[in-house]
């Protein structure tokens, strides 16, 4: 007698969101590496008036990826990732460029390449919202802050290598 049996992800969903939290968080902390002796950095930066201060990243990207995983994970719930194949694909490229543009800011120091970089991601992230809206609108939702905080880092980005071209090539 055969049996079908579901896989493990599709069988317990919740499986499925700790996948995509590891997913999410895995990605922060590749990002983490490149910015795990920023402090110093960001400190010797010339930034604008508007710019916040450095404690406040953290709460904000932490809060940031677990809406970034639920979405993805919600999206995957209703079809699947052969069924949002796209959808989740880009999803996932948002996911490299962010990690991305913390070693081009951060680590490798340029500037230039990093706010080129973050216009990138927010192109990528704007796609992965429609994509999303298609499939769920509140994992589309959940992704609107992200997009802004996004658009204002890509600012901040700008400005603050504007305002350093020596420390940030």
């Amino acid at each position: 007698m055969v049996t079908h049996r579901q896989p493990l992800f599709k069988a317990h969903p919740l499986w499925g969101l700790a996948a995509w939290l590891l997913a999410v968080y895995a990605t922060s902390a590749v990002g983490g590496l490149a910015a795990s002796n920023s402090a110093d950095f960001y400190a010797q930066l010339v930034r604008p008036a508007w710019a916040p201060p450095a404690w406040l990243f953290g709460p904000v990207w932490t809060l940031l990826y677990l809406m970034m995983g639920v979405a993805a994970w919600l999206v995957w719930r209703v079809r699947g990732f052969a069924g949002a194949r796209m959808a989740l694909g880009f999803f996932i490229a948002q996911l490299g460029l962010n990690a991305l543009w913390t070693w081009l800011f951060f680590d490798w120091r340029l500037g230039a390449v990093a706010s080129a970089e973050i216009v990138l991601l927010w192109l990528v992230l704007a796609a992965t919202i429609a994509l999303f809206w298609r499939f769920s609108k509140p994992a589309a939702a959940l992704l609107i802050p992200y997009l802004a905080w996004v658009s204002f880092a890509a600012a901040l980005t700008f400005s603050t290598w504007q305002m350093n071209p020596r420390l940030l090539g």
